[in-house]
């Protein structure tokens, strides 16, 4: 008992000069620095137990902004301590006993006090602040506008994608800490573009260090499950003065899954396939070299003139969810498929003559910005009916100003003069009306030994039942045609 006494009796002897001295500006903010990074690893801690956690910012802040700041704030005690002495020794303050580490202490209790007091600050401020700030850096704002105001398109055509409730990071980082360093250090460049604004004006796609399909569209879009077939409507209309309206109707064959037959995920990525190819432009939309693995046999298909090594002279990928699903949320539309939905919906009244031919050739016109777009589209559209068709613009005014209002919403969502991006510039390999999408590869002159070619038979992804057809039966068949 003796001894331990001796022993405290010592300790206590040594951290008293610590106590006295700690009491200066820097060792206080070292102390709240600790204080609260304790704090917050601790809230963290059942997260940290359980694995690598799926917010990749939550992520950041454990493994490198806590340590970071606690290790920094230890730092700032003891440099404040050595600076307080200095200070008193040369003012000559400093005392030759320092004062007992008990409670007649004012220095130590007004520390204990201090310490007291910012603990329960950082419990009650600091875990609000770091929920805000985590659930806001996920956020699509803070990615759309705070930070990538460069990417003004983008976030445009997502809001109107199929993903426009998904935040960027699901599909951008996905889970865990490491993609998140890694994007972020990858983007380094990204951010002295914008600060010196030399970035490249379109933003140049596709993005070669997004992380693989399968770690993230995956996640969601389960790859075994078997796809059914799906019945698709494309409504077109002409640029007559009727604007005549045609239909056509497509059984497309999803399929994929274990047992639920080819199908179009099913010969692409099914279990057993795997499919590399040669692209040789940036933009992979010019495929010469394809291989094709299926159960261990492979087979080789090259377009005329291209050498089977092909793939040692040209930018090689095994084909992934991407390669056709090139733009899942960032899709921009061609002027004549926005107007044909518009006029579908009877947002662009298919009554008023010439109604799509005038608002292709609004869209299409020379616009130098948004602003004047805006002046623009709405006017001109009206004046065509004011002056060319006076009676109809008496009697559907008011149909008239919204037809030119909805034209201006679909230039804003696909034209951005700033960013010089314009109608048709990023291609979309979903299907092959717009692009060359499937017919990249399903072109009838990629062949292999043997004669065997990539084939265009046209009921292979998809049974056509209708062709252009002002009332398709088979619509009115199932009791899907509308009256």
């Amino acid at each position: 008992m003796e001894f331990i006494e001796l022993l405290w009796e010592r300790f206590r002897h040594w951290l008293e000069p610590f106590v006295y001295l700690s009491n200066n500006v820097l060792s206080l903010a070292g102390v709240v620095v600790v204080t609260t990074t304790t704090v917050l690893w601790v809230a963290m801690l059942p997260m940290l137990v359980h694995g690598e956690m799926a917010n990749p910012y939550t992520g950041i802040l454990a493994f490198l902004v806590l340590p970071g700041a606690f290790f920094g704030g230890l730092a700032l005690i003891p440099l404040g301590i050595f600076w307080n002495r200095r200070r008193q020794v040369r003012r000559g303050e400093l005392p030759a006993t320092m004062p007992a580490l008990d409670f007649h202490n004012v220095r130590l209790r007004r520390l204990l006090l201090f310490v007291g007091l910012t603990t329960v600050a950082n419990l009650v401020i600091a875990g609000q602040l770091t929920y805000g700030a985590l659930h806001y850096m996920d956020g699509v704002t803070f990615c759309g506008r705070t930070c990538h105001v460069v990417m003004e398109p983008e976030y445009n055509a997502y809001q109107n994608s199929p993903h426009s409730r998904v935040e960027c990071v699901k599909c951008h980082i996905g889970p865990g800490a490491s993609w998140f360093v890694k994007s972020k250090l990858s983007g380094m460049h990204q951010v002295f573009a914008v600060l010196f604004n030399t970035y490249e004006r379109p933003i140049p796609t596709p993005v070669h260090n997004l992380r693989p399909a399968r770690e993230t569209c995956e996640a969601c879009h389960w790859p075994q499950k078997y796809g059914e077939d799906r019945l698709r409507i494309v409504q077109k209309y002409a640029d007559d003065e009727t604007n005549s309206m045609t239909k056509t109707v497509l059984l497309m064959r999803i399929g994929g899954g274990r047992y639920g037959g080819p199908g179009i995920h099913g010969a692409h990525l099914g279990e057993g396939v795997t499919i590399r190819y040669a692209h040789s432009d940036e933009k992979r939309q010019t495929i010469p070299w394809v291989e094709s693995a299926r159960n261990g046999k492979s087979a080789i298909f090259t377009a005329p003139g291209t050498p089977l090594d092909a793939d040692k002279h040209f930018a090689v990928r095994v084909m992934d969810c991407v390669d056709c699903h090139n733009r899942p949320s960032h899709s921009y539309e061609l002027p004549e498929r926005a107007v044909d939905r518009d006029m579908a919906g009877g947002i662009v009244p298919p009554a008023l003559p010439f109604a799509k031919k005038h608002s292709i050739d609004v869209l299409k016109a020379n616009y130098t910005s948004n602003e004047e777009a805006a002046q623009r589209i709405p006017v001109e559209f009206a004046r065509f009916y004011r002056e060319k068709h006076p009676e109809v613009y008496r009697q559907r005014k008011a149909e008239i100003d919204r037809a030119g209002q909805a034209l201006l919403a679909i230039y804003r969502r696909n034209v951005f003069p700033a960013m010089k991006v314009s109608w048709g510039l990023y291609p979309n390999n979903i299907g092959h009306a717009d692009f060359p999408g499937c017919f990249r590869c399903h072109d009838d002159q990629h062949t292999a030994a043997g004669d065997r070619k990539i084939g265009q038979d046209c009921n292979t992804c998809h049974q056509l039942l209708a062709m252009e057809e002002p009332a398709p039966k088979i619509l009115s068949d199932l009791g899907l045609d509308k009256k």
